[in-house]
Parts: C-alpha cells; structure tokens; sequence
C-alpha cells in the first residue's frame, strides 16, 4: 500500500498529536497508509548526540523514508515565527534528495502548533513552505469548504492544520483542531492517489 510520510517535530507533544490526526485522516481513505517519522533535538553543545532511536514516539526519518512517499505532510512548532532548529536542521541535510528530485512533483502540506494565538502560525507554516517548494513539491492547503475553519477560536488556518497550545503547553486538540487536521490528512491523500495513479 502506498505511503505518506508524516514528518514532525514535537518539544512538548502538541504537533505530535496533530501528526497523528493528520495520520488518521491519510489512512481514512483506505488506499494510502501513514509512516510517521521525527527528527531528532539539536543541541548548541557540539559534541552532543541524540541516540540512535528516540525513547518513545515515531523513528527518525531516514533517506528511505523521503524517497518511498507518496506525500508529505510536514509539523513543526513555532520558534520565533518560524520552524524549530530541529526541523530546519533536517532539511538542510537533503541536498542529495533536492538534486535528486526525490520529491519533485509529491503533494505535500504543513501544520503547526503556537502557545499563544498570535504567535506566528501562519509564518511558521509559510516558512516549512520555502525547503518543499525548492524541492518541487506541490503544496496542499486547507480550503474554506472545511467550516471550522470560519469558526475555530483555537487553531487551524488555511496554510495548514494548527494547534494553539497556551503558555502551559496543552497538547489536547480542540474538536475544530482535531477535525481540521483530519480533513488536511484526508485531502492530502486522495490528491497524493490522483497524481499517483
């Protein structure tokens, strides 16, 4: 069965929870499952490593991962209206997949997650954008058919799926947040079928 690759990076467990709604949708369809993969934390001492595997939650993405999707669907949380360090330190270790064209052509979204409402979703997801355009992907929103999103008092725009957290850090979804993310899960798939088939 074909795959999505649901690549997120999660410090406090917010964009861990939208990666899994959005996996939730992708599988909703039936014809595509979800690989759910993260990166690991940098550090700013140098000689400081990650292990091999995290403790708990999804493996480390690898090569493989980028060039067996069909999709991509991308969460990071917001630093500075902008993606974590974390994050922007994997896809600035792709340049074989870029000069390759491994995801050339494959639909891909974003989604993210903010401890207050203005703090930079919409940038941030602008910002996960700019590696997957260089990489020639084809970027999928949110459209305003999905009703939530005229209502929602929390989350979810239409760049992508998001999570607003609060300065506590509550990783639970709203019911407008968890319906978004599944219905960007939903649409990301079936597009990645369509240009698949």
């Amino acid at each position: 069965m074909p795959e999505i690759l649901v690549l997120y990076y999660s410090h406090r467990g917010s964009v861990q929870a939208l990666a899994r709604q959005l996996a939730r949708g992708i599988e909703s369809t039936r014809q595509v499952t979800a690989r759910l993969r993260t990166v690991p934390k940098v550090s700013p001492v140098c000689t400081a490593s990650e292990p091999e595997a995290p403790g708990s939650g999804a493996p480390y993405v690898e090569a493989a991962d980028l060039e067996d999707c069909i999709g991509l669907a991308l969460g990071s949380p917001t630093r500075f209206g902008n993606m974590a360090a974390a994050m922007k330190y994997f896809w600035d270790s792709t340049a074989a997949q870029w000069s390759a064209g491994t995801l050339a052509g494959k639909p891909a979204c974003v989604f993210t997650s903010t401890a207050s409402a203005h703090g930079g979703q919409e940038s941030t997801l602008l910002s996960m954008m700019l590696p997957l355009l260089h990489h020639g992907m084809l970027l999928v929103g949110l459209p305003y058919g999905e009703t939530d999103l005229s209502s929602t008092r929390s989350g979810g725009t239409p760049y992508g799926a998001s999570h607003l957290a609060g300065s506590e850090g509550n990783a639970t979804l709203t019911e407008e947040e968890r319906r978004l993310a599944f219905a960007q899960g939903r649409r990301l798939a079936a597009i990645a079928l369509k240009l698949a088939s």
